[in-house]
C-alpha cells in the first residue's frame, strides 16, 4: 500500500544547500527540515547570515562558509564536505548572482561574475561532489541534485540582466545533459525555475508585491511552502522518476500568462 510518508519523507537524509542562508535557499532548507533530513549544510559567503540562520534554524542546519565564485572555493567546500560526511544524499546547487547594466555599458566583471556562478559552479560542486552523491545512491533510494534556475532561464523579461537570463537558461540544459550522464550512477538532477519569492535578489516581490502580483496568473507571489513543496517532491521517492526536467514555480507564469497588456515582471530581475 501506497505510504504518503515514505513517498514525501527525507528521513535521515544528509544534504547540502549553497546559497542556504537567506532567501530560496532558506525556503528550501526549512522544507529539508520538514520532511526529516538528519542534516543539512548551508554554505554561503557572509559568515554572519551563515551563523544567523545556522541558529535560527536549530542543531540539524550546520552552516559554513563558502565563496564558490572560484575553483578553490569550490574545491574546499566539497573537501570540507568530504571531511564530515561519508555520502551526501542530496544536494541543492542554489547559489546564484544576478548583474543588470545598460547593453552598451555591461561590464565583463558583471558577466564573468553572474556566469561563473549561476552555470560554472553547479557544474563543478557537482563533479566534486560525486563520490559523496555515488556513495549515497542506490537504484532504489537514487541520490539527487537539484539546480535552482529561473523563469527568466525559460522566458525573455524586460531587465537588463543579460548574463543572467542566459546563464539560467544554460543552466536548465545543463540540468538535462548532466541527468543523462548522472543517472547511470543512480544520482538524479531536476531542476526548479522560480517566479517571483521575496527575496534580497528579487526585492520587486519583497518590496512591491503588489505591483508584482498583477503580473501573475494566479494572483500572489509565492511563499517558503510552494518552493519547499516543489523541492520536496524532487528530491524525495516522489520525484525518482523525474530526470532532467527543470519545472517552473511561479504562479503560472511561464504556462499560463496570456494576458500581456497589463504586464508586469515578476522576476524583478
Amino acid at each position: 500500500m501506497m505510504n504518503m510518508k515514505d513517498l514525501f519523507g527525507l528521513e535521515g537524509k544528509v544534504a547540502l544547500v549553497t546559497g542556504g542562508s537567506r532567501g530560496i535557499g532558506k525556503m528550501i532548507v526549512e522544507g529539508l527540515l520538514e520532511a526529516g533530513c538528519a542534516r543539512v549544510y548551508i554554505a554561503a559567503r557572509k559568515k554572519e547570515q551563515v551563523d544567523g540562520t545556522a541558529a535560527e534554524l536549530g542543531e540539524k542546519v550546520i552552516g559554513l562558509v563558502a565563496d564558490l565564485s572560484q575553483m578553490d572555493g569550490i574545491q574546499a567546500l566539497a573537501d570540507e564536505i568530504a571531511s564530515r560526511e561519508d555520502k551526501l544524499a542530496l544536494l541543492v546547487n542554489n547559489a546564484g548572482a544576478a548583474w543588470g547594466e545598460p547593453f552598451k555599458d555591461f561590464s565583463e566583471a558583471g558577466w564573468h561574475r553572474t556566469v561563473d556562478l549561476n552555470l560554472k559552479t553547479p557544474f563543478f560542486l557537482t563533479q566534486k561532489l560525486h563520490g559523496l552523491l555515488k556513495a549515497a545512491a542506490t537504484p532504489e533510494r537514487p541520490a539527487k541534485v537539484l539546480m535552482i534556475a529561473s523563469i527568466d532561464g525559460m522566458k525573455c523579461n524586460p531587465w537588463e540582466t543579460y548574463p543572467y537570463q542566459a546563464s539560467k537558461a544554460g543552466l536548465i540544459h545543463l540540468t538535462r545533459r548532466m541527468a543523462a550522464e548522472l543517472v547511470r550512477d543512480n544520482i538524479i538532477v531536476n531542476g526548479i525555475g522560480p517566479g517571483a519569492f521575496p527575496s534580497a535578489m528579487n526585492r520587486a516581490a519583497r518590496d512591491n508585491e503588489e505591483m508584482v502580483k498583477r503580473g501573475i496568473p494566479s494572483g500572489r507571489v509565492g511563499v517558503t511552502e510552494d518552493m519547499a513543496a516543489g523541492a520536496i517532491y524532487l528530491l524525495s521517492r516522489a520525484g525518482h522518476y523525474v530526470v532532467g526536467t527543470t519545472i517552473p514555480i511561479d504562479g503560472g507564469v511561464v504556462n499560463a500568462n496570456i494576458g500581456a497588456g497589463n504586464f508586469v515582471d515578476p522576476s524583478g530581475e
